[in-house]
């Protein structure tokens, strides 16, 4: 028989956290990095491939790279949107992502807020956030799974397993 696994509850942050991390993040490229990935559920990859090309400012999305090479959209927040408009008139990318980071610089930033704060602090909990969020806001898992683009209503689920009765 198949071994019966456990239904871990990953961390997840609160908008509070979420909050403390913007104010302790060292320059506002790092707070456009932080505000992106909460209110868009950006992968580590997708956030590392944004070009100022993918940015569409009227519509409010960022087209990205999903998994399996997919092409999708993710939502521009409003705070995000401020950090990023910020963040390029200071730093003018030259064809690179508009972090002029690579995936191993933008990891590197999230473990010295993880060390300077001691929350959670990589990619993915921000994406459990991103879920948790919208879950705790009202809005319907097929929702969620289309802004956040997950494949299966399930992911959603087990990304949102942290928002219980008493948070909606």
């Amino acid at each position: 028989k198949a071994p019966i696994l456990t239904k871990l509850v990953l961390p997840s942050l609160a908008r509070e956290q979420v909050t403390l991390l913007l104010d302790e993040a060292e320059n506002i490229r790092d707070k456009a990095i932080i505000a992106l990935l909460t209110e868009s559920g950006l992968r580590l990859s997708e956030l590392a491939g944004i070009k100022v090309t993918d940015i569409d400012w009227e519509a409010k999305t960022i087209r990205v790279m999903g998994k399996g090479r997919k092409e999708a959209y993710a939502p521009l927040g409003g705070m995000s949107g401020q950090y990023l408009t910020g963040w390029l008139t200071e730093f003018q990318p030259n064809g690179s992502n508009v972090w002029g980071l690579t995936r191993a610089g933008i990891e590197n930033m999230l473990k010295r807020l993880k060390a300077k704060t001691g929350l959670p602090c990589n990619a993915h909990t921000f994406r459990r956030t991103f879920a948790c969020l919208l879950r705790k806001a009202g809005l319907d898992v097929l929702t969620i799974k289309d802004l956040g683009r997950w494949e299966s209503l399930e992911m959603v689920q087990r990304y949102t397993r942290s928002v219980t009765f008493n948070d909606s």
